[in-house]
């Protein structure tokens, strides 16, 4: 993968197809190549180029030490964006993904054409941040969760009843996960980055290039309600709920996202 330097770091990334850039922001303490695996060729076949990238704090970019903010994660997107020559672009995220969007589409509406928020919220409410706060305590307790056991978290976390219900579909997650490694290849520093985060929903008023928000009927760390409020909370933002799919919708159920994605990409 080539690279550019953004925000003073190494930023690795991999660009496909033709068209109009769509630039894909992946979550945290996951790869960009996970968008390779249906969302990219779904959109290179729609007649769009993508952009895929590791975000700080996942190899092969830099990963430095210490605590990232959202600010940190937004000024590197935006050093890409502009070291490419590809703004105003599409932009696609999901979970802190989709948060950095937000933030760029606030912040700087000159490199953002459109913007696809998946999974995404605007706040943290009590249960969330529980979730967050215990990750960060095994993380920094220094116990490491054997591979089976982390793998059956990550699903039983992830996915969808629909999925955790089917015997063979569950089977192939937890190898799928298992095999994976976990989160061994991450920097811990992305563990804080939506705690810097304070109410944005007030900020989002401000947003004015097209939204698009997609929720997953039975995401437990970005619910549907929670993705409700930043589609209120953005002028004119539409909001799609995608039914029998968890955090992971984009993997659960990509024919509907994709769908999605394209159907809002093509109106602008």
């Amino acid at each position: 993968m080539p690279f550019v330097k953004s925000n003073e770091i190494q930023l690795s990334y991999q660009r496909s197809g033709s068209g109009d850039p769509v630039l894909m922001i992946m979550g945290s303490g996951a790869s960009g190549r996970a968008w390779t695996m249906h969302q990219t060729p779904a959109l290179n076949a729609a007649g769009y180029e993508t952009i895929t990238f590791e975000n700080r704090g996942i190899a092969a970019s830099d990963c430095p030490g210490g605590k990232y903010s959202i600010d940190d994660m937004t000024a590197d997107t935006v050093g890409l964006i502009e070291s490419l020559g590809i703004g105003p672009c599409h932009i696609v995220g999901t979970s802190m993904g989709a948060m950095i969007a937000q933030e760029l589409a606030v912040d700087r509406p000159d490199l953002v054409r459109s913007a696809v928020l998946i999974a995404t919220r605007a706040r943290s409410d009590a249960l969330r941040r529980a979730q967050s706060a215990a990750d960060r305590a095994l993380r920094e307790s220094g116990v490491v969760l054997p591979p089976s056991y982390e793998a059956l978290r990550t699903v039983l976390e992830m996915m969808s009843p629909a999925t955790l219900n089917n015997d063979s579909a569950a089977a192939n997650w937890l190898e799928i996960f298992e095999l994976s490694g976990g989160r061994e290849h991450t920097a811990g520093g992305q563990d804080w980055v939506t705690e810097s985060m304070t109410d944005r929903r007030e900020e989002l008023r401000k947003v004015t290039a097209p939204c698009r928000a997609i929720a997953f009927a039975d995401d437990l760390i970005c619910p549907p309600h929670l993705v409700t409020e930043v589609a209120d909370a953005i002028p004119g933002c539409d909001l799609v709920e995608i039914a029998d799919c968890g955090h992971l919708g984009y993997l659960e159920r990509p024919d509907a996202v994709n769908a999605a994605i394209i159907e809002f990409l093509d109106k602008y």
